[in-house]
């Protein structure tokens, strides 16, 4: 049938050229087998084993009008000869015939998948011994999606095994598929297909390659759409306006500066950090876990750079304490830098663009430069203990007030009630600064919660938010009952769609997904709303 028309096509009986494909098999399943090619995930070993112990004569001919041609030359009488080139087949075919005869070549071409299973030495000159030659093969990672492990994986290794005599490389990391925000596969026939060309010139090629490289995970399917890149081109975004940042508070870079020498906490504390996600990506790199270092990397560069240190040391950089400023300055400076460096490997435009700014004319291009080094010693329990306090508590302020709708304007007072002589101390130093990020107008300590204030763990201590004059409380029981009883029927209803063995059984991988995705959600967000009824049933 023809693929787009869908219209039965008239069969064409030809005589066609095979390989003996069972033969090159075996030494390329030797290889897996003994680790001189390991496949990453481990489970498409058990694919790879079932397709190559049972693998069938390959046809290698083509009706095509381009492509290699198959290396066989036919005599006048019907005998062919098959040999690595004319001269060899005109030279063989004068010792069966004892004079010249003419030659036809065969005009069928070889099969796209064998042509393309020469590709890690032909492209380096082979058959000639040339230096790329000798100098990358075999190479040691190959990354390619799961639906060519026998197109082209395994023709490879059967190609490299035969004619280099060695693998082609050490390690095949497969990854996921690109589908579309439903999970179908593109086609232009379904007209679905997101153009990267056209992503690329609306959201930016950075964007494009971040966004592809958080969803890759070990899933079978990435689900693509413009609204997941459009999010990971404000995270670009929101590194660039870092970077602005530090430019209008002078923080430059100082080659001298060591940040192991830090002093202020809030600088340990990023450090700290710093060397946690050094390691984490470095890690999940070495892995080919592409997905975790992006997250790793999003992480850090948005959650810790941007939406808190920037912020705490805000107060330092319009501070008088001239050291203070100073090591704030470097450090900040520090921190970025390392940002674009780890996440220079996915998002190389926006990086070596900010890398000139942030660096002297001696530091030369950004992708020269060295890999950062694991640093152990840099991590802090004693500031990253303090400083995850204050971001716990300012969490959960913001959580509260959220989800029982204080106005986005009120600045309500904060009472921590059973503070300790730690919690005490750190107020001393950070009242300011959690005053700002968590909007409120006072922080006290008393013996009792205040009455109409909304409770929450802080801690050891217990804290509390009034929120009885900022809020309806009738209201905003009813309104959480009311949501939270839509979603308990919605979930219901998802739940038993998916209790149906025959829905699940029939409906399409994707449909399915997409409920057990839908299921989750809902019930997620039920919790969080019983939560926050929870408290306000306490509120008089």
């Amino acid at each position: 049938h023809g693929e787009r028309s869908g219209t039965v096509l008239e069969p064409y009986l030809t005589d066609q050229w095979y390989v003996d494909a069972k033969v090159l098999a075996q030494p390329a399943i030797r290889a897996v087998e003994e680790g001189r090619i390991v496949l990453e995930p481990k489970a498409w070993e058990k694919t790879f084993f079932e397709w190559m112990r049972n693998i069938e004569p390959w046809c290698i001919s083509r009706q095509l009008w381009w492509g290699h041609r198959i290396p066989a030359w036919w005599g006048p009488d019907g005998r062919v000869f098959v040999e690595e080139s004319e001269e060899a087949a005109r030279a063989a075919a004068y010792e069966h015939y004892g004079r010249q005869e003419p030659l036809r070549q065969d005009e069928d071409v070889l099969d796209t998948w064998f042509s393309s299973g020469l590709w890690p030495f032909s492209t380096l000159g082979w058959p000639e011994a040339t230096d790329d030659l000798r100098r990358f093969y075999p190479t040691h990672t190959l990354v390619t999606g799961f639906d060519i492990i026998f197109y082209w994986v395994a023709r490879m290794m059967m190609m490299g095994l035969k004619f280099m005599g060695d693998v082609p490389f050490r390690r095949v990391v497969f990854n996921a598929l690109v589908r579309d925000a439903e999970g179908r596969k593109m086609s232009k026939t379904k007209g679905n297909v997101l153009d990267p060309l056209e992503l690329i010139d609306e959201y930016g090629c950075d964007a494009l390659r971040f966004t592809l490289t958080a969803l890759s995970g070990q899933a079978r399917d990435i689900r693509l759409s413009r609204e997941r890149i459009e999010g990971y081109r404000n995270f670009g975004t929101k590194v660039w306006s870092a970077a602005r940042f530090c430019q209008m508070n002078d923080c430059t870079y100082d080659a001298d500066f060591d940040p192991g020498a830090a002093t202020l906490t809030v600088n340990r504390w990023v450090r700290s950090e710093a060397a946690k996600t050094i390691e984490a990506v470095t890690d999940a790199l070495d892995r080919c876990a592409f997905s975790e270092a992006a997250t790793a990397i999003y992480r850090f560069s948005w959650n810790v750079l941007c939406d808190w240190y920037l912020e705490l040391v805000k107060p330092v950089l319009a501070g008088d304490d001239a050291a203070a400023k100073a090591e704030t300055r470097a450090m900040a400076a520090w921190t970025l830098r390392l940002c674009l460096k780890l996440l220079h490997p996915i998002s190389p435009f926006i990086t070596e663009t900010l890398w000139r700014e942030f660096s002297d004319s001696s530091d030369g291009l950004l992708i020269t430069a060295a890999w950062p080094p694991a640093k152990p010693d840099w991590i802090d329990p004693e500031a990253s203990a303090e400083l995850d306090w204050l971001i716990q508590l300012v969490d959960a302020v913001r959580s509260v007030c959220a989800e029982t709708s204080v106005p986005a304007k009120a600045r309500p007072a904060l009472v921590l009630v059973g503070a300790s002589a730690v919690t005490r101390e750190r107020l001393k130093r950070y009242g300011v600064q959690i005053r700002r990020l968590a909007r409120l107008s006072s922080i006290e300590l008393a013996d009792a919660a205040p009455a109409g204030a909304v409770q929450f763990v802080a801690g050891e201590a217990t804290g509390a938010i009034a929120i009885a004059g900022l809020v309806d409380v009738a209201s905003e029981r009813a309104r959480l009952a009311k949501e939270i009883a839509a979603l308990t029927a919605d979930a219901d209803k998802t739940a038993r769609k998916l209790a149906n063995a025959d829905f699940v059984a029939r409906a399409p991988e994707e449909v399915v997904e997409e409920n057990r995705e839908r299921l989750a959600e809902a019930q997620a967000a039920r919790a969080k709303l019983e939560g926050a009824l929870q408290r306000l049933e306490s509120v008089a």
